[in-house]
């Protein structure tokens, strides 16, 4: 039986420089979920191991898993574990849809600040989608 890859590997890097790390491990296991990298029912790791595995502690790996789980993307099973939810490729892709949607807004509300005409803005958008 294949070893299965490091969560580190499938979630990707994390680094303190890059934000609050446990936005990080939510937005890496998001991906992760919705790109197929990790398949509904499957385990994740315990708090502990995770906090090891990725050199964090503890209560930044519960509190990423306790996102995941209000978005529905992890379920938790007292005495088993956390696993990835039936529909948790659905709900990633929907709050990474809806965190586009903001960043979109924040976008070009920033661009119309900026003295941008709509037109203007339109075509910065077009551009970023290129």
């Amino acid at each position: 039986m294949p070893e299965k890859p490091a969560i580190a590997l499938l979630i990707g890097p994390i680094s303190p420089a890059a934000g609050p790390l446990y936005q990080q491990i939510v937005d890496g296991f998001r991906r992760a979920v919705s790109e197929g990298r990790l398949e509904p029912g499957s385990a994740l790791p315990s708090f502990r191991a995770l906090a090891e595995e990725l050199m964090v502690s503890l209560i930044t790996v519960k509190r990423a898993y306790e996102e995941l789980e209000r978005e529905g993307i992890v379920y938790r099973r007292q005495g088993l574990g956390t696993f990835v939810a039936d529909r948790g490729d659905a709900a990633s892709r929907e709050a990474k849809l809806n965190a586009a949607r903001d960043l979109f807004a924040r976008g070009a509300r920033e661009a119309a600040e900026a003295g941008l005409s709509p037109a203007e803005i339109e075509a910065l958008a077009r551009e970023a989608i290129e």
